[in-house]
């Protein structure tokens, strides 16, 4: 989702302008070193058991009047240079050349590498996007097809439409960048896409430690940084996706933004128990 945030509890406009003045004291450069990957399994803790978050959970503390809170087109990025260029590598190596990918909760920027911003030129692969706001939207280069959706009123994903004969393909992948604590029924969101994807498909949720925090769900801001990673390894566990890994793309660093993500595949239906 689209929102000027900030690193719980710092805002993130004191810490640019902590990065501005040690740039201008020559402490930091901010370069762009690629960082090499740490990835670890999740496990639920009661795999057979409901799931294990309350409404209270998962209600912003100012919860609803999205549509109006998002529709002031922000042109900005919410993670730093860094992490933008360790994300980009990231997708490099993780995301197809063909078929079809899905950005959701998206805006003005993919953060796509430009091997698969290419293959999208070529018509090779197919990026539909889906957002809240209409003039971001409207202004992101790698989508064929992009749509309006409040996904915190309506969780059932509706894919943008194409061609009349694309109607029935599937994704082979989809990405959701530092917006999945924003969703109030993510399991709903994560299930409808799941049920959208072929098998073998995949899904990264990407995760930084900013945001918003008067329009995360509540229990977000009340749980230290691995515990998000597994809350949101619930999230997709109980959406019907396996194999859930957990991946640190950027260690936290002084002046440099941790950036996490959270992946699964979409196994046959007779395998997800």
């Amino acid at each position: 989702m689209n929102a000027l945030m900030s690193r719980w509890p710092f805002r993130a406009a004191s810490l640019r302008s902590i990065s501005s003045l040690a740039a201008a004291m020559g402490l930091w450069r901010g370069d762009t070193a690629s960082t090499p990957l740490s990835i670890r399994p999740y496990k639920p803790s009661n795999p057979n058991g409901p799931f294990p978050y309350s409404a209270t959970d998962m209600t912003a503390m100012e919860a609803g009047n999205d549509s109006s809170f998002y529709g002031v087109p922000r042109f900005v990025t919410h993670i730093d240079d860094n992490a933008i260029h360790n994300l980009r590598r990231y997708y490099s190596d993780v995301l197809p050349r063909k078929g079809r990918i899905l950005d959701f909760c998206s805006s003005w920027v993919s953060h796509y590498p430009s091997e698969v911003e290419n293959a999208a030129q070529s018509g090779e692969l197919e990026i539909l996007g889906t957002g809240m706001n209409k003039a971001e939207m409207s202004k992101n280069p790698v989508f064929k097809a992009w749509s309006f959706q409040d996904l915190n009123e309506d969780p059932n994903v509706r894919l943008p439409e194409t061609e009349a004969q694309d109607s029935e393909k599937k994704l082979d992948a989809s990405t959701c960048v530092v917006s999945i604590d924003y969703l109030s029924k993510p399991v709903e969101v994560l299930a409808s896409i799941r049920r959208q994807t072929n098998v073998g498909g995949k899904v990264h949720l990407v995760i930084s430690n900013r945001c918003f925090p008067t329009k995360v769900v509540g229990r977000w801001l009340r749980l230290s940084e691995d515990e998000r990673l597994e809350m949101v390894g619930d999230y997709l566990w109980w959406s019907g996706w396996r194999g859930i890994e957990i991946v640190s793309v950027v260690e936290a660093a002084w002046m440099k933004d941790p950036l996490w993500v959270v992946r699964a595949t979409n196994i046959a239906e007779h395998d997800t128990g």
